[in-house]
């Protein structure tokens, strides 16, 4: 098994992210994962940590779980000094927090809009400035942000499109910002739909049911998972990907998921009836 790494994942208690702590925990890197326990606008999570929390002890795995915002530097901050205080340094940072409220421009208000950006962009922003001096100190280091295919633009989704097509762009500044750092930053888009998240659920009003109705799936024959995400991340951040920086990678689906073209409504938006 490769080396084990000090890994930060933000919203990492609950969904894809709970399935990246305990995966990661299992290859016995030491992991610190954070999120918010009150429910946020369009998901479901809530109250998550007490549940992986017992789901650690039960399987003999350790992870330090913490709650805090990634939209918020001072949290952002207190989590970035309890890992070097517990564990002396940090080898990799996954952006995976996010959250996905739908609407078109006209449906999303400004309050909403701002909000999506702080928790989708600002958020894996705050957290690699804030990481990327102690990797730049101790030689190097790896960068997983969570995309989407909605980052290349999908019907209903324009603010959670926007903020995924950011993470794209970031994800790759960064990649050659810091290149001859050795410090290497990719992403992983989950793909193929029918992916259990909060925020996936949240979309479906929380039953389980209506998730990934008519979606691809994978050439697995099922819909893709937490831990085939996680299984990704985990290879991304070993030393077998040591001269991976700058990719995307697609866990389910094809690269570059657009959205379909959606039928057209019998009225347009901003008409009359």
């Amino acid at each position: 098994m490769s080396s084990p790494r000090v890994v930060i994942v933000t919203g990492g208690t609950f969904g894809i992210g709970r399935s990246i702590t305990l995966r990661l925990a299992a290859l016995g890197h030491s992991v610190v994962s954070f999120g918010l326990e009150a429910p946020q606008i369009s998901s479901i999570a809530a109250a998550a940590i007490p549940g992986l929390a017992s789901e650690l002890k039960e399987r003999g795995l350790q992870a330090d779980l913490m709650e805090a915002d990634v939209s918020n530097p001072k949290d952002v901050a207190g989590v970035v000094e309890a890992t070097l205080k517990r564990h002396g340094r940090i080898d990799a940072l996954v952006n995976n927090a996010a959250i996905g409220p739908l609407g078109t421009v006209l449906d999303t208000d400004e309050a909403t809009f701002d909000r999506i950006m702080a928790v989708n962009l600002k958020g894996p922003y705050l957290c690699s400035r804030a990481v990327l001096p102690h990797m730049i100190k101790s030689g190097g280091g790896a960068i997983v942000n969570v995309g989407s295919g909605a980052g290349w633009g999908k019907p209903n989704m324009a603010a959670y499109s926007a903020s995924k097509g950011g993470v794209f762009a970031l994800s790759t500044a960064m990649a050659y910002d810091f290149l001859h750092h050795r410090i290497r930053v990719n992403t992983v888009v989950p793909g193929g739909g029918g992916i259990v998240s909060g925020m996936s659920l949240g979309r479906v009003g929380g039953d389980p049911s209506r998730l990934g109705q008519g979606a691809p799936g994978t050439a697995a024959g099922r819909p893709a998972t937490g831990d085939d995400i996680a299984n990704a991340i985990a290879f991304l951040i070993s030393p077998e990907a040591e001269a991976i920086s700058g990719t995307v990678i697609d866990v389910g689906c094809f690269a570059h998921q657009g959205g379909p073209v959606p039928a057209k409504p019998k009225i347009s938006q901003g008409e009359k009836a």
